[in-house]
């Protein structure tokens, strides 16, 4: 199930991304909206397996090579295709922003696949530390965990209905600012949800994905500073 709901989340944000995109006005051609789209699925191919091989060096060359390749994380594909995006934009002298079209097709496909991890119970490392709270749930150890899987649905559900009033509204927000709304956002909301995960602590108390989570953040530090001076 988790393969298949995996498989469908890719489907469904392709199909939701050409939906909206015939029902806006893109200011960027065909061909290098295909070039972005290029240099985005190879980005993120290749960080979504380094970051995932970082989780845990020890343990995934125990699992041998195959397995690297197998690993993948949503954290490092999301980074790694915004990489390659901007790289590709560099290539073909494309000037325009182009991440507000990706950015509810994106939320929708990471919604819609981790409901299969959520799924896969503790046999896909999305589960939580043990807890005594009420909400604790056995996802299949026997064992009270945090279902980190739900608390990031529903965040993901509450950041999608925010920037999808935010587009009806109309706000005449920079173009590209609904892209980096759900960059800053999700990367922070992960960044403290890694907590509640039994994870391997290599840096400062940090893992892997918090590091990341830092370096996407301080990638957009301008923006961050921009809207903090704004709001205070």
């Amino acid at each position: 199930m988790h393969l298949v709901l995996e498989y469908l989340a890719f489907f469904v944000a392709f199909r939701y991304y050409l939906f909206t995109r015939k029902r806006s006005e893109d200011t960027i051609s065909t061909n290098n909206r295909l070039s972005i789209i290029i240099g985005a699925i190879f980005g993120a191919l290749m960080l979504s397996r380094v970051v995932a091989f970082l989780e845990n060096p020890p343990l995934h060359l125990e699992q041998g090579w195959i397995a690297l390749f197998n690993n993948k994380t949503i954290m490092g594909g999301l980074f790694g295709g915004l990489l390659g995006v901007e790289l590709a934009k560099k290539i073909i002298g494309e000037k325009q922003s182009s991440g507000d079209l990706f950015t509810l097709p994106i939320i929708l496909g990471i919604l819609i696949g981790r409901i299969g991890c959520f799924l896969a119970g503790v046999k896909e490392f999305t589960y939580g530390k043990q807890t005594t709270s009420f909400l604790g749930m056995d996802l299949g150890d026997g064992l009270l965990r945090h279902p980190i899987t739900l608390y990031e649905i529903a965040f993901l559900v509450l950041l999608f209905g925010c920037i999808k009033v935010l587009q009806i509204q109309e706000n005449r927000f920079q173009d590209g600012s609904y892209f980096k709304l759900f960059m800053i956002a999700y990367f922070s909301f992960r960044f403290f949800i890694e907590f509640l995960k039994p994870n391997t602590f290599f840096f400062l108390g940090l893992s892997s994905i918090q590091i990341l989570c830092l370096f996407c953040l301080g990638y957009y530090y301008r923006t961050i500073r921009s809207a903090l001076r704004y709001r205070f």
